[in-house]
């Protein structure tokens, strides 16, 4: 494997109430617990969202590419991602992911291909494969 890119990031304060940042300062955020969780909620951020946005941002990239290797035209074309937060029966805590892929003017069976091609490729899904559940839906 060679690397293509690397970055980094820190958190700082109080974790969830905290912030976190990108040591290049692109990335620099207040966190705050949500309400459903007990927290202020409000105008801030949190990890989960966090997550999701990068997740539907990096499997939109990868259906874009995988659709142009393809040959197939892909018009204005959306990934939504919702990520939820988990309580387990040990204590600990795990993720479940929904990803759904909104491809108007395609075929079903052309959509559900992509999305299905392009989940064993995206960084995200090689990276929580096997470890959380992710659902995958295609919509045209």
């Amino acid at each position: 494997m060679s690397a293509l890119y690397t970055t980094e990031a820190l958190s700082t304060g109080d974790g969830r109430n905290g912030e976190v940042r990108s040591l290049d300062g692109v990335l620099d955020e207040v966190l705050a617990i949500p309400k459903e969780m007990g927290g202020p909620g409000g105008d801030r951020t949190n990890p989960e969202q966090l997550f999701a946005a990068g997740y539907a941002a990096c499997f939109h990239n990868g259906l874009r590419l995988i659709a142009s290797g393809q040959g197939v035209q892909l018009g204005t074309s959306t990934v939504r991602s919702k990520v939820t937060l988990l309580a387990l029966d040990t204590g600990g805590f795990t993720l479940a992911v929904s990803l759904t892929a909104h491809l108007p003017g395609l075929e079903q069976s052309t959509a559900d291909q992509l999305v299905k091609a392009t989940h064993e490729v995206c960084p995200y899904s090689n990276a929580t494969r096997g470890n959380i559940d992710v659902t995958l839906t295609a919509t045209v």
